[in-house]
């Protein structure tokens, strides 16, 4: 089965009475309250989740910028989306599925029924579907959700990660060559990890890209199946975009959601800069 749903998919679901949940995360580092647009136009029926809020908790910078919710505070907040027991939910944002992807890391742990839509909001609005403007509260939902944070790994874990398998910095390259930092103290990335830009495993419309070209793109990382794998990225947002890639075509990529941002906050780290592992 696939991780994704195409906006034809959806439609159908839609207007067939499916047990289907929608939510709309929209969210961006630079704008990261993403409710103005979603209030401009959404899917209908779709409910409005916070990243910053809901889908992250809040601690102190040592422990990097967008730290796991508990799986009773992700509970809370996918019963206030109106997600019940057995509704497939599927997730949408404006930004190349990355933060879509965040939800549905956390929700398939908790053993949801998870999909990513295909294109997000732009593919659904130039497929020319109704959007709507209203602020969707639905009722209450009942799901009860396993223990998360089994896909997760911890900054020691991350550390010792690129002796035993591959760890992947997701940045884009001139992050990971240590040439700017717009978001942490330090620039560069964790000494071993190898490059590959989440960028790359979609088109310009921010559709996923052929299977085919997503595994040789994972196997030009050294990623293939059988090999231990974990990515990161600045503060555990976009790695999960590669976990559920990675997944998309059969191979098992493990999240460090510190990342970059706790990494470069915790003092006595060592950092690599330039374009190789190092």
């Amino acid at each position: 089965m696939s991780n994704f749903v195409t906006v034809g998919e959806l439609k159908t679901l839609l207007d067939e009475g499916a047990p289907v949940r929608v939510i709309d995360v929209r969210w961006r580092l630079e704008r990261p309250d993403g409710r103005p647009e979603y209030l401009e136009g959404h899917v209908p029926g779709a409910v409005f989740v916070r990243l910053d809020e809901e889908l992250a908790t809040h601690g102190e910078p040592s422990e990097g910028r967008h730290p796991l919710p508990s799986t009773e505070k992700l509970q809370a907040a996918a019963r206030r989306w109106g997600v019940r027991t057995g509704d497939v939910v599927v997730v949408y944002d404006d930004m190349r599925g990355i933060a879509a992807a965040r939800a549905w890391w956390l929700l398939r742990q908790g053993g949801v029924d998870a999909k990513v839509l295909d294109g997000g909001i732009r593919a659904w609005k130039a497929a020319g579907y109704d959007i709507a403007t209203d602020d969707v509260v639905p009722d209450e939902g009942d799901v009860v959700l396993r223990e998360i944070g089994a896909e997760a790994i911890s900054i020691d874990e991350a550390a010792a990660f690129p002796a035993s398998g591959v760890l992947l910095d997701v940045r884009a390259a001139e992050r990971y060559r240590g040439d700017t930092e717009p978001y942490d103290p330090v620039a560069g990335h964790i000494p071993g990890a190898v490059n590959l830009p989440s960028t790359l495993h979609v088109d310009s419309d921010g559709m996923i890209l052929d299977h085919d070209a997503l595994r040789a793109t994972f196997a030009s990382a050294g990623v293939v199946p059988g090999t231990p794998a974990a990515a990161y990225c600045g503060s555990g947002v976009t790695a999960a975009h590669t976990a559920l890639v990675a997944d998309e075509i059969g191979l098992d990529v493990k999240v460090f959601p510190g990342s970059w941002s706790q990494w470069s906050n915790t003092p006595g780290r060592a950092v690599a800069t330039g374009d190789q592992p190092g």
